[in-house]
């Protein structure tokens, strides 16, 4: 009977997700300047960041205030936490995203220029390169809207709960270190 092969630490880390932080998020988004740049580049219009924080913060206040006295302060701090959570992580992935499709336009682009070929399209269609390219910049306006998005719950959540927002981290699985040890102990026999 065969092993299935232990996965090594690097493999492992490979795998995981990435944390999510608005911090992170800031890194992988476009900030104001990229925003700009591609907006003037492919003529598309920059959202407006300033507006799409106010509104968010306003909106996670108003539902705040929806509550009255329902939630206890460790159940509001529970619920916004989950809440600003989905809205730090569908920034950092839609910045994650961005970031990827930016590479394949430029290496797409690149490989072209590279091998001295001309991609041709029939009249009225882009080509892939093109096509790539916009794909990239309409991301970059996708990701830039949901970092303002982001800002305004995290702040919401600083003036709700009067605390700095953090992602939750839970519990170690005990199932999972009890195989790691048993991974080990048996790794440990071969000497």
């Amino acid at each position: 009977m065969a092993k299935r092969p232990v996965q090594t630490a690097a493999k492992q880390q490979k795998t995981a997700r990435p944390e999510i932080s608005i911090e992170r998020a800031r890194l992988v988004c476009p900030h104001a300047g990229n925003a700009q740049a591609v907006a003037e580049s492919f003529g598309l219009s920059v959202p407006d960041f300033a507006d799409a924080v106010e509104i968010h913060e306003s909106l996670l206040r108003q539902t705040w205030h929806s509550f009255d006295d329902a939630l206890n302060e460790k159940a509001v701090a529970m619920h916004f936490q989950r809440i600003v959570g989905s809205y730090v992580s569908s920034a950092q992935g839609a910045g994650n995203f961005f970031s990827q499709k930016v590479t394949e336009a430029r290496d797409l682009t690149s490989k072209l220029a590279r091998d001295g070929e001309e991609e041709f399209a029939p009249v009225g269609f882009e080509s892939r390169a093109e096509r790539a390219r916009r794909f990239a910049a309409d991301l970059c306006m996708q990701a830039y809207a949901l970092l303002g998005a982001a800002e305004g719950a995290v702040s919401a959540y600083k003036e709700i709960t009067g605390e700095e927002w953090k992602p939750y981290v839970g519990a170690p699985d005990a199932s999972q270190s009890v195989e790691r040890k048993s991974a080990a102990a048996e790794l440990a026999a071969f000497g």
